[in-house]
This record gives structure tokens, C-alpha cells and sequence, in this order.
């Protein structure tokens, strides 16, 4: 990748309004995001949670 191409991708993932949404979160750290609000850290909650993020 060039310089001036990696420069605009870099400046448009630190645009006003854009980031980066990381989802690769650790069981043990999901679990204890879970365990805070009393949720069990299921499979399928995972699954929900992560589903949750990307369509918000």
C-alpha cells in the first residue's frame, strides 16, 4: 500500500463519527463484562452480544 493511500485510510478511520469497533474480547474478559450485570457467559449470549454491537 503507498504512503498517501495508507494516509486517507488512516485519516478516514479518525473521521468525526468513525473508529474502530474491536470484538475479540477474551472469554474470561466477556465473562467478566457478564458477570457484572449477571448475565451467564453462554455461547448463545456471546453470540447475542456480539450480534448486538454490529447491528446497533
Amino acid at each position: 500500500m503507498a504512503k498517501q493511500e495508507l494516509e486517507s485510510v488512516a485519516q478516514a478511520l479518525v473521521a468525526k463519527g468513525k473508529g474502530i469497533l474491536a470484538a475479540d474480547e477474551s472469554s474470561g474478559t466477556i465473562k467478566r463484562r457478564f458477570d457484572s450485570i449477571k448475565i451467564e457467559s453462554t455461547e448463545d449470549n456471546r453470540r447475542a452480544y456480539r450480534e448486538l454491537l454490529f447491528t446497533t
